[in-house]
């Protein structure tokens, strides 16, 4: 915030990181990550409309739009995000979009003191809990196509998949079935159960991605460079006479290892992968929301209980 008056507040400078910013019509500014004592004009938290005079979009290159059709890259194709840094010139925000003003203390507390941040991150757990489902398909449709699946050190990876899923499946119940009061009679989810669910994520999503790449093993790379041959008789044929197997079309092969190549290995599969270790802030971070909410005199109290039990002699 660079000025004020009795209209409002001016903003110059730039913010990040604003996912999907391009299809949004309004942008809310604010902070979530601690600010110093002295950042009292980096404070602000408001509402911005997209279309403000003065407010600019740089976004990323897109990974899906120049990577052709569909089937070759079909999540990158659909949900590419966006990412875009914000940069404010001379933006003129009046007071009545303005929710914190000079308040470096209140501008991270309107989130993690209020069920804001639990509830906002709850659907994160719930995001997560759909991907693992994904992955842990893909993982066993991957070893049925190479014709692994019955391999007893492939069932026990498959097995151990299912179990990380499962186990992160509970985290997600247990955040509604040991809901918290939130005052007036309303609750909100489980905040360490949900704070768990989220160092969970950023400590397993790399090695899970990992495990169903190494079942995936080169299969990927055995494809011809456009599914376009099949459209030709005679190198349709050679296609389909050796890259098929006895359950599976050539073309679906090559489908679901565009599929898994597109979620584990891609520009837009890197993407998933730095934001699942970044989207809530870096490592400490998450670990320090997991400390903060740890009922520390209880547990403590469990020792010095049994300590209390028995005596030197």
């Amino acid at each position: 915030m660079t000025a004020e008056d009795s209209e409002g507040v001016v903003l110059n400078g730039m913010k990040m990181l604003a996912t999907g910013a391009v299809f949004a019509d309004e942008l809310w500014i604010g902070n979530i990550i601690p600010l110093a004592p002295s950042q009292v004009k980096e404070s602000v938290t408001c509402a911005v409309p997209v279309n403000a005079p003065g407010v600019a979009l740089w976004a990323r290159k897109p990974f899906g739009a120049a990577q052709g059709i569909e089937f070759h890259n079909p999540l990158s194709h659909r949900f590419d995000e966006s990412d875009s840094m914000i940069v404010f010139k001379d933006v003129h925000i009046p007071w009545e979009r303005v929710f914190v003003h000079d308040n470096p203390a209140l501008s991270r507390d309107i989130y993690v003191e209020t069920p804001a941040h639990y509830m906002s991150n709850h659907q994160s757990n719930v995001r997560f809990a759909a991907k693992l489902r994904l992955l842990v398909g893909l993982a066993s449709k991957i070893a049925r196509s190479n014709g692994a699946r019955d391999i007893p050190a492939v069932r026990e990876v498959l097995a151990d998949l299912a179990s990380m899923e499962a186990a992160y499946g509970g985290i997600v119940d247990g955040q509604l079935q040991a809901c918290q009061p939130a005052g007036n009679g309303y609750v909100h989810v489980n905040r360490r159960y949900m704070y768990a669910g989220i160092n969970y994520a950023v400590e397993n999503y790399g090695n899970i991605c990992d495990r169903v790449r190494t079942l995936m093993g080169g299969g990927v790379f055995q494809m011809p460079a456009s599914i376009d041959v099949a459209d030709d008789p005679a190198l349709g044929a050679v296609f389909e006479d050796y890259w098929s197997t006895a359950d599976e079309s050539a073309t679906e092969r090559m489908k679901l290892f565009h599929l898994a190549w597109d979620l584990l290995g891609s520009e837009f599969a890197m993407r998933h992968d730095q934001y699942e270790k970044f989207y809530v802030g870096p490592r400490f971070i998450v670990r320090d929301y997991n400390f903060r909410h740890v009922p520390w005199d209880d547990y403590e109290g469990l020792v010095d209980a049994i300590m209390a039990g028995y005596g030197t002699r």
